[in-house]
């Protein structure tokens, strides 16, 4: 209760400015179409004066995007983020943030110089000490709220074009929670219309890229609120698991004794309240959700419907995704065959690769096994199982990334569904990141998993990891350009030998005579 009475009066006390730096979400940011806050540090706009960066407009991918949204102009996520904001920050060497006040991920210290490591562990090897540390920071996210961002209540227009600005607070926790749904929303079209084939999120090329983007930056601001630095996000590895073993009141929640669709009220999760769960209600009154509470979480794990998803997936099933070679193929959306992204969403059969949307294979066959909040795209991160799902969804983007050791080509330039080409920025992460900057090994952002650590490289080994990189892309190439040259080494070596048998005895017992012989009749010509 205490703890309630803490959180409700710091929303009180908190200026009312979107997913949005708070900074940036008011009608003059708005109506400049900028968001170039100043750093506490020297008060300047994105901290120019210390060399950290800079306010500078937004280059905006025009790669062309694929078919599946054949509209323009009518969603304020088209071209993120320039519905609301032309000019942002552009930071300098390891600088990060929406004022440049932060560092990029791996790397820490005042100037940000510093490299730093940290490692996600499985959360059953958690001693009961992090176990407990990990329940209690979920429980104080839900409680903080956000010091630097808020969430937009309304899209533009209904903003009147910034000039009615539509923002509102929310904890640290709800402020993911509303992100996920913003991202994977549908459009609004006007009256009862919406368009419904629309994510910025899932079932595209970014799905991976997008979640990892998530959970740095919701691992960031745990530590941020905690003031412990060393927090990392656990995971669940649930390949092989015959049931949800994390759903127990020790962890995440354990199943409630008379209504099978709650949490235990050991749990104190089971006083936790959803939002941006009701997506028909919001379509209907053209709204975007605003936060407002909907009700407990809702989870009955296994009582899903067993011809979608008869079981928890397998370490088979994860293997065979791991050997698909393409991260990408065909229309890049839910419909693409032997794509790995896809297999991993979900969406293609886990022993063959073909998509198949009446099932649900692996990342999403989690999703529908917990029957409940979990089971609904706009909602799902709700559910604090949501975290360490995706963690280890991560770590098997991790593996297939080490594994195949694709180059940034590898990733889609152009025709991938909106929002997903490798040079788009994420919607809705301000500062901005494109989707093609963490197609990369989790190591150059600063995190590995327990189960991948791989042994320290030097420095020198790390810097010659890319040339080797570049080598191993091309090897294929050079092998067979070797044996080519080769082959026509051996035709024209055949050749000559050929043309000296035909000459007479004379001439091959005395080669060198008449070559010194031909050597001194030898002048240099010239055109003069």
């Amino acid at each position: 209760m205490l703890l309630f009475a803490m959180g409700f009066l710091l929303v009180i006390l908190q200026p009312s400015s979107g997913q949005f730096p708070r900074a940036c979400a008011n009608t003059e940011s708005l109506l400049r179409k900028e968001c170039c806050p100043p750093w506490d540090g020297d008060g300047s706009p994105c901290g120019e004066l210390s060399s950290r960066g800079f306010c500078q407009n937004i280059l905006l991918s025009q790669a062309p995007l694929g078919p599946q949204f054949p509209f323009s102009g009518v969603d304020d996520r088209e071209d993120w983020p320039s519905v609301f904001y032309n000019r942002t920050c552009k930071c300098e060497g390891n600088f990060m943030g929406f004022n440049c006040g932060e560092c990029k991920f791996g790397f820490s210290g005042l100037n940000c110089t510093e490299r730093r490591l940290r490692s996600r562990r499985n959360i059953f090897q958690l001693t009961t000490t992090e176990k407990d540390r990990f329940l209690a920071y979920l429980n104080l996210a839900k409680n903080t709220p956000s010091q630097d961002y808020v969430i937009a209540t309304g899209t533009y227009i209904q903003m009147n074009n910034g000039s009615n600005p539509m923002f509102r607070n929310i904890n640290v926790y709800d402020l993911f929670v509303w992100m996920h749904y913003y991202a994977s929303r549908d459009t609004l079209l006007g009256g009862s219309n919406v368009w419904r084939d629309i994510d910025f999120a899932h079932e595209a090329p970014g799905f991976l890229p997008w979640h990892r983007v998530f959970l740095l930056l919701w691992e960031r601001e745990i530590q941020k609120i905690t003031g412990d630095e060393n927090f990392t996000i656990p995971y669940w590895d649930w390949r092989d698991a015959e049931d949800c073993v994390v759903c127990t009141d020790e962890y995440m929640g354990g199943r409630h004794p008379t209504n099978p669709n709650l949490l235990s009220p050991g749990s104190f999760f089971s006083s936790w309240q959803v939002i941006c769960t009701r997506s028909e209600e919001y379509n209907s009154r053209e709204a975007l959700c605003n936060a407002t509470s909907e009700g407990p979480i809702l989870r009955n794990p296994g009582n899903n419907d067993k011809s979608r998803t008869p079981r928890l997936p397998s370490s088979a099933e994860v293997e065979f995704c791991l050997s698909l070679t393409q991260y990408e193929s065909g229309p890049m959306d839910k419909m693409a065959n032997y794509s790995f992204r896809n297999t991993l969403e979900g969406f293609a059969d886990p022993r063959t690769a073909i998509s198949n949307i009446s099932q649900s294979g692996l990342h999403n066959a989690l999703h529908i096994y917990m029957n409940g909040s979990m089971s609904q795209v706009q909602g799902s991160a709700n559910d604090p199982i949501f975290v360490l799902h995706h963690a280890f969804v991560d770590s098997i983007f991790e593996r297939w990334l080490r594994r195949h050791r694709p180059m940034l080509e590898v990733y889609p330039a152009a025709n991938a569904p909106i929002g997903h080409n490798r040079e788009n920025y994420m919607v809705p992460f301000i500062p901005l990141y494109r989707n093609g900057e963490f197609f990369k090994p989790s190591r150059e952002l600063g995190y590995d998993y327990e189960y991948l650590q791989e042994p320290a490289l030097d420095s020198f080994q790390e810097f010659l990891i890319p040339y080797l990189e570049q080598a191993r892309q091309i090897w294929a190439w050079l092998v067979g350009a070797a044996v080519i040259g080769g082959i026509i080494t051996a035709v024209f070596t055949g050749l000559i030998l050929a043309c000296r048998k035909k000459r007479g005895t004379s001439e091959e017992i005395q080669p060198l005579l008449i070559e010194s012989e031909d050597y001194n009749n030898v002048s240099y010509q010239s055109n003069f």
